[in-house]
């Protein structure tokens, strides 16, 4: 098959890179693999592609760039297909709506994948017939706005499948998002061998890593780490990222006189090299699924200590086995987790090893097999179906139409309201 991966950037360190391009990596031994990156904004990428996979862009913003995309007008203008909801509708323009909508009525891939809901909605409404329409899920469902569920709900009928990280959150895009006749599967991010040793569990680091946002709570970290120094003061916290709430984290760092104890690094990778220096992993997350990050902490070597909210942690730690898990919203809680670990050498050990050997399901050959099952299954029932096939993406698109109809009247009775301009 000829399997095309659209992605926002493939020139950063995000979890989403990171898992892409592993399971590119590994579906190319046997599949003619691209990535198409909508956005270009360095010279060569961060992370190793490797040479089977092919990679291109759509918009170059390199401020050299001969295409000189940085100052076309049409950049200035916002997009009208990638949904206005979507938490990076800001480096959308009209010029990116045109480029991707460009590419897919022109591709001559078997499978077009979307790797973000705004891509994905562009993948279910401009893809040309032939294709199959994938769109893979980075987030679970229930930390997007209701503005963007509903613009979700105008394009993800037209898929022919949906791959979410966790079976969770698998059923609650069926239950909330009305999708018939389009194959709801969970598939866990593809997560490489590390190419060091694992963790030997002597360094007293706890690490912990993902984007700085609310829905990560990592201000519930830091408070439960107060809660650790005050008992084994000789341990520290590293958490890797960006984002948002850097800082006010910074501000409880320092209101906490944690100064010396909790570091934000900022963003870093690949990150093997630093969960390979710690002892524990930590996720405090209230309410997203465990993306790639755990999941490179247990090939690792490292036992994790995850929240036990909704949509992730419980399907991949193994509480008592691989880590521990805690109530989410609960310092105190927390705290408890990573002192018995910190305390009980011979218990961090064991749960590193079966963390370690439990990650095998993430290598991106297991991952890759079960995503190209999925794809030759959808081809299958395509050429079963015959006409149906066709019907599906009928039913959907009238599906999609009447939600789409229903969120742009809301889109514009809401701009109207504060006095914004709609196109």
């Amino acid at each position: 098959m000829h399997i095309s991966f659209l992605m926002h950037h493939a020139y950063g360190v995000g979890e989403t890179v990171r898992a892409t391009f592993g399971l590119a990596d590994a579906l190319a031994a046997r599949h003619d693999v691209e990535i198409v990156s909508v956005l270009r904004h360095r010279d060569a990428p961060a992370l190793d592609l490797g040479p089977r996979v092919a990679l291109r862009h759509l918009v170059d913003l390199r401020e050299h760039a001969p295409s000189g995309d940085r100052r076309d007008p049409a950049h200035a203008r916002p997009a009208r297909v990638f949904p206005a909801a979507e938490p990076r509708f800001g480096q959308y323009s009209e010029l990116t709506d045109r480029r991707i909508a460009d590419h897919l009525r022109r591709t001559e891939a078997d499978v077009v994948v979307g790797t973000r809901p705004g891509l994905t909605v562009h993948v279910a409404r401009q893809t040309r017939r032939g294709p199959l329409r994938v769109g893979q899920e980075p987030h679970c469902l229930a930390v997007r706005g209701r503005e963007l569920r509903l613009a979700l709900r105008g394009a993800y009928p037209r898929l022919d499948a949906l791959v979410t990280a966790t079976e969770a959150d698998a059923r609650a895009h069926l239950r909330r998002l009305r999708l018939p006749g389009v194959r709801v599967a969970a598939v866990p991010r593809a997560v490489p061998a590390p190419r060091l040793a694992p963790a030997d569990g002597t360094g007293r680091w706890v690490v912990a890593a993902g984007r700085l946002t609310r829905a990560k709570r990592y201000d519930v970290l830091v408070r439960a780490f107060a809660g650790v120094v005050a008992a084994r003061p000789d341990w520290r916290l590293r958490i890797y990222g960006g984002g948002p709430e850097k800082p006010a984290l910074r501000a409880l760092i320092d209101e906490l006189g944690l100064y010396n104890h909790v570091f934000l690094m900022g963003p870093a990778g690949p990150l093997e090299s630093e969960w390979a220096k710690g002892s524990l992993a930590v996720d405090p997350a209230g309410r997203e699924p465990a993306g790639a990050a755990l999941a490179e902490a247990m090939r690792c070597g490292l036992p994790v200590v995850a929240t036990d909210c909704p949509y992730g942690p419980g399907e991949l730690v193994e509480d008592g086995v691989t880590g521990r898990l805690v109530p989410a919203g609960q310092p105190m809680a927390l705290a408890a987790a990573l002192l018995e670990l910190i305390d009980d050498d011979a218990a961090r050990a064991r749960l590193g090893a079966a963390a370690l050997a439990g990650s095998a399901r993430f290598d991106p050959v297991a991952v890759a097999g079960r995503h190209a099952a999925l794809f030759e299954e959808l081809v299958a029932r395509r050429r079963g179906n015959g006409l149906r096939g066709s019907l599906h993406h009928a039913r959907g698109a009238l599906i999609g139409g009447a939600y789409a109809v229903k969120y742009a009247t809301r889109h514009t009775a809401r701009a109207a309201v504060r006095g914004v301009r709609t196109v």
